[in-house]
């Protein structure tokens, strides 16, 4: 049942600056093909990081107030009229770009990259909320037995399995470049969908850790090590097959150009700052290699591989830490350090 006193809880970015307000924000009013949802769990992505912090590209992108936040889980509690795909008490989680259906690449079954996209929690307001609401169309039903940290998490894993799956892995050396969450969904993922062999690449020593424990065959410091000699030593000289890029940092890419091996494959999820200086001749053209721009997940492709991986996973090791909504400010000084894989947020 809908709260009675018809407001709720949210971390709302209301202002030019860096820092969120916690307030309390009128429960939203649901259109016709839209859900209402009670908030079990959401998590802090890295974009809820940079609006946070307020840096360059959110002051270029993000139009305040807004209340922000798109990962989540949680139980419907209302249904507009013209829903008929999900029911009030189904746990949910969401595909978090809205997208038009209209434009030709929504029309050709190319979504994920609609030119007219909209994100939860950016361009509407998102899910740092008791409740939020959604178009159903976006709606993934869940399993009701799963923990609800590990089900708000399954937008960022979507972008781990979109980045990973895009090429085939099963039985191939492969290198996550930058283990941060979405890379350390990405090292076990690479673990159980069967990769020969797994070099994960990461100069943070707590991420590091958890890249082993998670299934990394060989975890290198790019800091303290000649990270292309090391890679073509553990490649008996011919360099990783499949390349996941989710650093975004334009040296580490540059030198992933220079491992990977002939006929290999790159996908990239990580957003660089600078521009990107590659031996294109060299590099890309008499390697023969191929590489693959990763945007958000494949609706909703990626959604149902995600649903069949959820329980393979190691998510108890991932999500490592949980505090409570209203504790934004401490989870971001956590985030901020680098110490932590997903962090989870009660309301």
């Amino acid at each position: 049942m809908v709260n009675c006193s018809k407001d709720m809880l949210a971390l709302v970015k209301d202002k030019s600056a860096p820092g969120i307000t916690i307030t309390r924000r009128p429960i939203p009013i649901i259109e016709d093909d839209e859900v209402l949802i009670k908030v079990l769990a959401t998590a802090i992505c890295g974009t809820d990081y940079h609006i946070y912090s307020w840096d360059a590209w959110s002051q270029k992108r993000v139009k305040p107030p807004v209340i922000m936040g798109h990962e989540l889980a949680g139980e419907v509690v209302e249904v507009g009229k013209n829903v008929t795909r999900v029911k009030v008490g189904d746990i949910v989680s969401c595909e978090t770009h809205i997208v038009c259906d209209n434009c030709e690449f929504c029309r050709t079954g190319r979504g994920h990259i609609c030119q007219h996209t909209k994100i939860i929690g950016v361009d509407t307001d998102g899910c740092f909320a008791e409740y939020v609401k959604i178009p159903a169309k976006n709606l993934i039903i869940n399993d009701p037995s799963v923990d609800p940290r590990y089900l708000s998490i399954q937008e960022p894993l979507g972008n781990a399995v979109h980045t990973m799956l895009h090429f085939d892995i099963v039985g191939r050396t492969v290198a996550i470049l930058g283990c941060g969450p979405i890379g350390l969904m990405a090292v076990n993922l690479a673990k159980v969908v069967g990769a020969a062999k797994i070099i994960a690449i990461e100069i943070n020593e707590y991420r590091a850790k958890l890249a082993k424990e998670l299934g990394a065959d060989v975890v290198i410091n790019p800091l303290t090590e000649d990270i292309v000699k090391r890679v073509l030593e553990e490649t008996d000289g011919l360099g990783v097959e499949v390349l996941g890029e989710f650093s975004g940092n334009k040296q580490a890419i540059e030198q992933a150009f220079k491992y990977v091996r002939l006929g290999g494959y790159m996908s990239i999820l990580g957003i660089p700052s600078k521009n990107i200086e590659i031996d294109l001749s060299n590099d890309v053209v008499f390697k023969g290699i191929t590489i693959y721009g990763v945007t958000g997940r494949i609706m909703f492709d990626t959604w149902h591989q995600v649903k069949g991986l959820i329980r393979r996973l190691d998510l108890d090791k991932i999500v490592t830490h949980t505090f409570k909504l209203t504790e934004i400010d401490k989870a971001m000084e956590v985030m901020k350090s680098g110490n932590s894989g997903k962090i989870a947020l009660i309301p």
